[in-house]
């Protein structure tokens, strides 16, 4: 009887070191109020050691559906209204900041760089795994910008056996804004050049106009680390500059994701380099038209959405407007049976 007890007390004992080795891997994140990171620890790529962080906040439901959110260049997560909507719409909420992003810069990392954007996909890969390990069986997966160009090639590259059942794309980067001569010679010319010489620098614009629509202490509503989301965008190289290319090229030619995609873009773009109210009721990054031109190639189930006065980040529109994004989210989510 006493060695019978024993042998139970081992499996308690053993099955609590279990569950607080798992929950030990996550910590309390920068955002608080709920939201847990863990760090995933990635093969080493071309310049050494890399990482991406998962992000998490799990919805006071009892669910077994989950949301898994990509963000853009220059960007990481810091969007918790986004994570507590869809709490309160019970599901578990996640985020990942990618490979050389945000809590995944590593010291002596050029901010942003790749040289394939398939790199991303093990960073998604990792995420998913872990979010399915928590008891998630359905998965939404939502990219914005940059984050929309990865996953819709990640669902595309993966559409025989895709672990995701939707694709929701918050203005999604489906073509360069750049005007003709850039998008069909210049680029090209660049793209070519990276092949063979992938860090050459190439400068950006010196505009902060987007980054004053956003930040509460100029024209916004909000507040982000401005070193992981830096004001003006820094130099990229030429071979991210042939990652993006190469990925675009493959959306124009056509995508064949299997599952329901929503496309979501605002109703107009904004162009100057000086902010102007304008700057808060339209997209200041990238050309609206492109969106929808490309959104529709990218597989037989898709629905495009435009929003009034949105921002490039929609999510961090004015009030009507974000109100309107999570309304045509849940409403493309019942229509497609995703709200399970």
């Amino acid at each position: 009887m006493i060695n019978y007890m024993k042998r139970i007390f081992g499996v308690i004992l053993c099955l609590w070191v279990l569950v607080i080795g798992a929950q030990a891997q996550y910590r309390t994140d920068i955002l608080a109020h709920g939201f847990e990171q863990r760090t995933l620890s990635m093969p080493d790529d071309y310049n050494g050691k890399v990482e991406a962080t998962l992000i998490r906040r799990l919805s006071e439901c009892k669910t077994s559906r989950a949301l898994l959110y990509v963000h853009g260049y220059n960007d990481y997560f810091f969007q918790r209204n986004l994570g507590e909507i869809f709490n309160d719409s019970c599901f578990n909420f996640y985020a990942v900041d990618l490979r050389k992003y945000g809590r995944s810069l590593l010291p002596g990392q050029t901010p942003f760089e790749v040289r394939d954007l398939s790199e991303y996909f093990a960073d998604i890969d990792a995420a998913i795994h872990i979010i399915k390990e928590e008891g998630n069986s359905e998965i939404i997966l939502m990219g914005h910008s940059t984050g929309g160009l990865i996953t819709s090639l990640y669902c595309d590259r993966y559409k025989n056996d895709l672990p995701v059942q939707g694709l929701v794309l918050n203005s999604p980067f489906l073509d360069m804004n750049q005007g003709w001569f850039k998008e069909k010679i210049l680029i090209p010319v660049v793209s070519f050049w990276g092949k063979f010489n992938k860090g050459t620098k190439i400068r950006q614009g010196t505009s902060t106009a987007y980054a004053e629509s956003l930040l509460k202490k100029y024209h916004g509503e909000w507040d982000y680390n401005t070193h992981w989301k830096f004001m003006i965008s820094p130099s990229v190289t030429s071979g991210w500059i042939r990652a993006i290319h190469l990925g675009q090229v493959k959306v124009h030619k056509g995508l064949d994701i299997p599952c329901p995609v929503l496309v979501l873009f605002s109703d107009k773009s904004v162009y100057g380099d000086n902010w102007t109210p304008e700057f808060q009721k339209g997209d200041a990054v990238l050309d609206v038209g492109d969106i929808a031109k490309y959104g529709k190639s990218l597989g037989p189930k898709v629905t495009e959405f435009e929003v009034k006065d949105g921002l490039h980040d929609l999510i961090l529109s004015g009030k009507e407007s974000r109100e309107a994004v999570y309304r045509e989210i849940f409403r493309w989510m019942r229509d497609n049976h995703l709200d399970y």
